[in-house]
């Protein structure tokens, strides 16, 4: 019966992944025309370095997050988030190549099909202890990385909705480099890096 179940969620999870490559796909091949560029699957975002968490702004929200990714390129990544030691939700997300304006597809996924993904990841996952501040109206998403480990780090981004006002974003003193264009920073390479 036990055999039943893990192979049906198994099965789920494959046509799970499949749907998701073809968003992917799709989205790759999406006109990318300027005056559509700006929409749901876009994503124009900085990344900077950090060496410690804002003290001035005002907090929006505070959680774990663990991450694993089942392939690099395309890049797909599964997410878990805690608060306060409970599970709270659960994503896949596809992203495309890129730096500053990348297309990505984010989805809820339920609790059965995120573990029956998480079963196909060898490696552990990444833990993050993540913070989301506001800033002048915008969200600035800290992150701390590996906490504790040789490998550990600690980055912030920002999300904005144009290339323009990215360009225009002048970043609060925690910021000590700009690390959107450098792909050593990239979550993806991290992974690769240390869970090989």
């Amino acid at each position: 019966m036990q055999e039943d179940i893990n192979s049906t969620l198994f099965c789920i999870a494959k046509i799970s992944i499949w749907i998701i490559c073809t968003m992917f796909w799709l989205a790759q091949n999406l006109d990318t025309r300027s005056d559509l560029l700006e929409n749901q699957f876009t994503e124009i975002e900085r990344k900077f370095l950090i060496d410690r968490l804002p003290t001035s702004l005002p907090m929006l929200e505070r959680k774990e997050v663990y991450q694993a990714y089942l392939s690099i390129d395309p890049e797909v990544r599964i997410r878990r988030n805690v608060v306060e030691g409970i599970d709270v939700s659960y994503y896949i997300a596809i992203k495309s190549n890129g730096e500053l304006i990348r297309r990505e597809v984010e989805i809820p996924i339920s609790k059965e099909y995120f573990y029956a993904l998480a079963d196909m990841v060898e490696r552990p996952f990444i833990k993050k202890d993540f913070s989301i501040y506001d800033i002048d109206g915008l969200i600035l998403e800290c992150s701390h990385v590996d906490k504790g480990t040789d490998t550990e780090f600690m980055y912030a981004e920002v999300e904005f909705q144009s290339v323009e006002d990215a360009n225009n974003f002048v970043p609060p003193s925690i910021c000590k480099m700009d690390v959107t264009n450098d792909p050593l920073y990239k979550m993806k390479n991290y992974w690769k890096r240390t869970r090989n």
